[in-house]
């Protein structure tokens, strides 16, 4: 599977992003960290409410040109680059169900599966013991696989809130490192 880039490097804010913004604003702590940040509306949201918040993405262009500005950004592919602790994650997956990765933004591969195992295999080990991660994946990929996975990698899911779209369910999962 080859990953190719948009020549668009601004990944603006849509309904997925503001779903996951509506759920998470009364959320509080230490540390925080955004994967696949895109314009950093998320980032800058935790920022409110977090001592220290992170945000990355695989697209360096993306990062340089936010919309929403925060410090605290790293290019990496989910959180390979990060050596630390967060007490909550937050990630706006790629979870569409794609035969290949187009856009990297939004495509999750093989079920919307094969992506987001990536990105839960980085983030596992920078999630610390009781703490959140909350991720959005959609009705249109396999969410219970998803769901199972997080399962197997020892956190306690629960499914947070759905959202009703014209074409699809989106499904916020939160999952707790236990």
């Amino acid at each position: 599977m080859q990953t190719k880039f948009l020549k668009n490097d601004e990944y603006p804010p849509s309904e997925d992003t503001f779903f996951i913004a509506n759920n998470i604003e009364n959320e509080k702590g230490n540390f925080a960290l955004d994967v696949g940040s895109g314009s950093g509306y998320l980032t800058k949201l935790l920022s409110e409410n977090f001592s220290y918040v992170v945000g990355t993405d695989i697209n360096f262009e993306v990062l340089k040109n936010q919309t929403y500005k925060t410090p605290n950004l790293i290019c990496c592919n989910g959180s390979d680059a990060i050596n630390s602790k967060f007490d909550f994650v937050v990630c706006n997956l790629p979870y569409l169900a794609t035969d290949e990765v187009l856009d990297i933004a939004t495509d999750g591969g093989e079920e919307g599966f094969a992506i987001p195992k990536k990105i839960f295999d980085s983030v596992i080990p920078n999630i610390q013991n009781k703490g959140k991660f909350v991720f959005v994946t959609s009705s249109l990929s396999n969410y219970q696989k998803l769901i199972n996975y997080a399962q197997k990698l020892g956190l306690k899911t629960r499914i947070l809130a759905k959202k009703k779209l014209f074409f699809e369910e989106l499904i916020l999962v939160e999952a707790i490192k236990e």
